[in-house]
């Protein structure tokens, strides 16, 4: 990826399509007070720096709850027998692409590892924990801890540290 220059201008746009990235570029334009075609040019090429990953919806589970159940979510601290570089990829390209995990962070000091996990109910989650943990001899001890209410779930990137520097 080439290096890329941003100004205020930028930040604002990615601050404004983290928030709603579902606005047409007219409205976001408008909202911004930028010409369309300039907000379009800037958008282009924020995106094809892969500043942007990608556009998604973010559901609601409470109101989905009634359709498709409750649903589990947990946060799962994982800790390996062996840290080696080579260990620690293993067991992220095993657990990454695993649907029923939503993030996976790597993280020190304390566990190798802190995933964030939704499954329908405690069977699935059981699974989960069958196939990606203790079928891992590598993986020495899990920790879950199980979700009782959601209170916050704000995924933004804060611009205003961007500003500053």
């Amino acid at each position: 990826m080439e290096s890329i220059s941003l100004d205020p201008i930028d930040l604002r746009l990615l601050d404004a399509l983290q928030r709603d990235a579902s606005r047409t570029n007219q409205q976001l334009a408008a909202d911004l007070h930028l010409s369309p075609p300039t907000c379009l040019r800037r958008v282009q090429r924020l995106r094809a720096a892969g500043l942007v990953e990608r556009d998604i919806a973010l559901l609601s589970p409470d109101k989905l709850a009634p359709l498709l159940g409750h649903g589990l979510q947990a946060v799962v601290e994982i800790s390996l027998d062996r840290q080696g570089s080579e260990a620690l990829d293993a067991f992220e390209a095993r657990v990454a692409p695993d649907d029923a995990v939503q993030q996976c962070y790597r993280v020190s000091p304390g566990p190798d590892f802190v995933l964030i996990v939704a499954t329908r109910d405690m069977p699935d989650y059981l699974a989960l924990q069958q196939r990606l943990f203790t079928a891992d001899a590598n993986v020495r001890n899990v920790k879950a801890y199980f979700s009782l209410k959601r209170s916050k779930f704000a995924p933004l990137v804060p611009m205003d540290a961007l500003e500053k520097r």
